[in-house]
């Protein structure tokens, strides 16, 4: 059994990684910042005030847990690097510190051409700030994250949704994992099965991986 605390469990992927993770009878906290809008979350969940961009925050919950995931949300760019800077900096200054899933972006995986799906011309606008700030704290887990234990989780880049938990999905590295119709899709409840899976097995450490059916 681990202690786990999400960090957005109030938010549609963070509800779902807080679910999973009390099902399997992890120990589960999720730090939101307005714990009055989190009625729904299941019970033995412990639902504290938190923000992953607080260093206070941030060293008040880090003795009691083992595992930090990341499911933050929001349109501002600099919000994910300030994650992981604030995350990183600060508990790289611990003696054990708690090792980091963070849930990113999936337009940050690479289409055929070996670029990033945010890159493409027809990539909407309106999510380019968000999509790129996700980016971002990519680059900053794989070059400044010495004294930490990372790992970086990719959704599908389009076909992403909430629906049913099946408890399968096969995983990859930097492009999307895609059917035999050429099609990359999961649901959120599978996402969260596979990041209960990597926290309990750790098979991805201070890497991304992605993860479809």
């Amino acid at each position: 059994m681990s202690n786990i605390v999400v960090f957005g469990a109030g938010g549609t992927a963070g509800s779902r990684v807080a679910a999973e993770a009390v099902d399997r009878g992890h120990r589960v906290t999720g730090a939101v910042r307005r714990p009055e809008a989190t009625s729904y979350l299941p019970t033995g969940v412990q639902v504290v005030t938190g923000d992953a961009t607080s260093e206070r925050s941030v060293r008040e919950l880090a003795p009691a847990a083992d595992v930090f995931v990341v499911a933050i949300g929001g349109g501002d760019r600099e919000l994910w690097r300030d994650a992981a800077e604030t995350l990183v900096g600060t508990l790289r200054q611990l003696p054990d510190p708690p090792r980091i899933i963070h849930l990113g972006g999936g337009s940050t995986l690479l289409t055929p051409k070996g670029t990033p799906y945010l890159d493409e011309p027809d990539f909407p606008a309106e999510y380019r700030a968000s999509a790129q700030g996700q980016a971002d704290a990519l680059d900053y887990y794989r070059t400044c994250a010495d004294g930490v234990t990372w790992t970086y989780v990719s959704p599908p880049p389009l076909e992403f949704h909430p629906g049913e938990r099946t408890g399968q999905y096969r995983t990859g590295t930097d492009q999307p994992v895609t059917d035999d119709q050429g099609r990359s899709v999961l649901t959120y409840e599978d996402l969260a099965v596979a990041i209960v899976d990597e926290i309990e097995n750790p098979r991805h450490e201070n890497t991304r991986f992605t993860a479809a059916y």
